[in-house]
């Protein structure tokens, strides 16, 4: 079969199968009374189902034995001992909460196993301000930072229902087509995959009957997966370049405007947490889906939708900018923009605000509100 082909039957047998899977994990959860109760800091108000993501993991190794024919350096080797590890701790998490370091211990072996294989190697940023040659040993620390920041970043935004599942489907289709246009088919189909059980979930994920969440067992596999993509997308060789739409020298910009929902929302939360001497893993309602909810009064499907058009955008931006700035512009403008989203966010919290400018910004939020809800109804009168 070729390409085509193959994704087509992949993306609808990972579909199917996880819509088939995850009624069967809520029956099981209800029966066993393994549901998430709710509290202060949760957007939801009743006891809901969770552990959707061990769909998720069943199905990609399922996938990886229809795909294995598609790799270069036998890469599902690497991934899938990775990925049981994330799956099993992020499994307990859902049943008997962990410690921030247990985690993170399972983080760091699961990553181990990615960086063994050569197919991961970054030995240049070709040029991004003006670095060419990496050490080996750098790597190693770089793209462990890296991956194990996308992991807990992408973990930190499944705080309301829908967003993590569409910022998850946003980042798998922007790396399908890199991935395709690079040659790069293993990463492509893992990513279509990816995106149909992303895809199957959201559906259950926003229902109100159905609901589920997909718990750490599942933004850690997702997390995992981003980190994966990332990583191959900045080691790809200068030659596979050629039909992607912007310079070679800026694809790590194009990487942090395509992760920048979960990197800049974690950036922001940390900041705040320890600025007011919190721990940097102690739950609050500072993340900007909470603000997009708690401040302007949108809806869980709102504020998701809103998000994911804004990942979009902002990569988009950055894709036409990076076919022909170089890269020192580009960092000007991601800081730039970088910098106005904190100003704007950093007033909407529950930590710098004093309760009267509370007050004051709910007033002004609901007097544009109101604005534009009486703008139509004297236009009726008028007619």
């Amino acid at each position: 079969m070729n390409f085509l082909e193959t994704a087509i039957l992949l993306f609808m047998g990972s579909f199917l199968l996880v819509y088939l899977t995850i009624p069967k994990i809520i029956g099981v959860v209800e029966y066993k009374r393994l549901m998430d109760d709710p509290n202060k800091r949760s957007s939801h108000n009743k006891k809901t189902p969770t552990l959707g993501g061990v769909s998720f993991f069943f199905t990609l190794i399922v996938a990886f034995f229809f795909i294995k024919s598609w790799h270069t350096f036998q890469e599902d080797i690497y991934i899938i001992p990775g990925l049981t590890i994330l799956f099993v701790v992020g499994l307990k998490d859902d049943l008997v909460v962990l410690s921030p370091g247990s985690k993170l211990i399972a983080q760091v072996l699961a990553i181990t196993f990615v960086l063994l294989n050569e197919s991961f190697t970054i030995e240049s940023l070709n040029g991004f301000l003006n670095i060419y040659e990496i050490p080996y040993y750098l790597y190693l620390i770089i793209a462990g930072f890296l991956m194990l920041t996308i992991i807990n970043s992408y973990n930190l935004i499944d705080g309301i229902d829908g967003l993590a599942s569409i910022v998850g489907i946003v980042i798998m289709i922007i790396y399908t087509t890199i991935f395709y246009l690079s040659h790069e088919y293993f990463f492509a189909l893992i990513a279509i995959i990816m995106n149909a059980c992303l895809m199957a979930f959201f559906g259950f994920n926003v229902s109100s009957s159905k609901k589920i969440f997909m718990g750490d067992t599942g933004s850690l596999i997702v997390g995992f997966i981003i980190s994966i993509l990332t990583l191959k997308f900045l080691a790809l060789e200068p030659t596979s370049y050629g039909e992607l739409p912007f310079l070679l020298e800026n694809a790590p910009l194009i990487a942090i405007s395509i992760l920048i929902v979960p990197l800049f929302d974690t950036a922001r939360v940390f900041t705040i947490r320890i600025a007011n001497k919190k721990g940097p893993f102690s739950p609050d309602r500072n993340h900007v889906h909470h603000v997009l909810i708690d401040f302007w009064g949108l809806s869980h499907k709102q504020a998701s939708f809103i998000i994911g058009c804004f990942n979009i955008l902002f990569v988009v931006l950055f894709i036409i900018l990076g076919s022909k700035a170089k890269n020192l512009g580009m960092v000007i403008m991601l800081v730039s923009v970088v910098i106005l989203l904190a100003y704007i966010f950093f007033k909407y919290n529950y930590n710098f605000t004093t309760l009267k400018q509370k007050i004051l910004l709910r007033r002004k939020i609901d007097a544009l509100k109101g604005k534009k809800e009486s703008t139509p109804k004297k236009k009726e009168k008028k007619s």
